[in-house]
């Protein structure tokens, strides 16, 4: 299996083949820049005549690099939330009570943001061009496992409301994937993962920021539970699609991390 690896990894990181190693799956995928390409000659025409501009001079001016304009510190209406306001919402919502009270995905006090968006305006606001700026916050507590949602009038400052949610899942957010992956690294069911990684780049996979992560969050299904993954929904439980960074995809799809518990099982059935 890991001649086949070898042999087929340039096939695979073009995205025309699949490589197969250790107890997870490489999995091909196309690149962007295969996109559109006739092998037979059917873009012939457009790439011989961007080839004769080229020649004659005739090609497009090089592209100028322009620095993005300066964000305000407040938005205005319905526009996106600024970086301030955002981190404005975020302090404004995790009061001291709630800060000792909850706790992250690493274990620390203090609950897991998930995400940070401009709430809907209220009835009879919507035509209201002095409306206040409102801001959903989206916290996950890892200490009973619940949603928190706290709504920010982001002209007061003050919380309006509070909202908690049990057996609700929302995506995961960047640093639970970068925490479930190290908690897959660290159990005996990461040796496949660590195996492919090695076929694919000749090094040692030894930290989450090797990879391109990206995660879907899972719930117990019957029939497919391992030993503690039948309270995944109402622990928080991811499931990994991990990259390696310009190269193939590795499949560790059988195997789900269960955050809440800080455990790796692997799917039966």
């Amino acid at each position: 299996m890991r001649r086949t690896v070898h042999r087929h990894l340039g096939k695979v990181v073009a995205g025309t083949a699949i490589a197969v190693a250790g107890t997870a799956v490489m999995v091909a995928v196309t690149l962007p820049g295969t996109a559109g390409a006739d092998e037979s000659g059917g873009t012939g025409k457009t790439a011989g005549s961007a080839r004769q501009q080229a020649a004659d001079g005739q090609g497009a001016a090089p592209g100028v690099v322009q620095q993005a304009p300066a964000e305000g510190e407040k938005g205005t209406g319905r526009d996106p939330l600024t970086d301030d306001e955002t981190q404005r919402v975020e302090r404004i919502a995790v009061n001291q009570q709630f800060l000792n009270s909850s706790e992250n995905v690493d274990g620390k006090r203090g609950p897991q943001r998930l995400d940070v968006q401009l709430a809907d305006p209220e009835t009879g606001e919507l035509d209201n061009p002095n409306a206040p700026r409102r801001a959903d916050v989206t916290f996950y507590d890892y200490k009973d496992d619940t949603v928190v949602t706290k709504t920010v009038n982001l002209d007061t400052g003050k919380v309006e409301q509070t909202g908690t949610r049990h057996g609700v899942q929302p995506p995961a957010s960047h640093a639970e994937n970068v925490e479930a992956a190290e908690l897959l690294l660290a159990s005996p069911l990461g040796a496949g993962l660590k195996a492919d990684y090695k076929d694919a780049t000749g090094n040692e996979l030894t930290s989450p920021d090797q990879l391109l992560l990206m995660a879907m969050v899972y719930k117990a299904t019957p029939g497919r539970q391992s030993g503690d993954l039948d309270q995944c929904g109402d622990h928080r439980c991811v499931r990994l699609f991990p990259k390696v960074k310009n190269g193939p995809w590795i499949d560790a799809r059988d195997f789900v991390v269960d955050l809440s518990a800080r455990k790796v099982g692997k799917l039966t059935g």
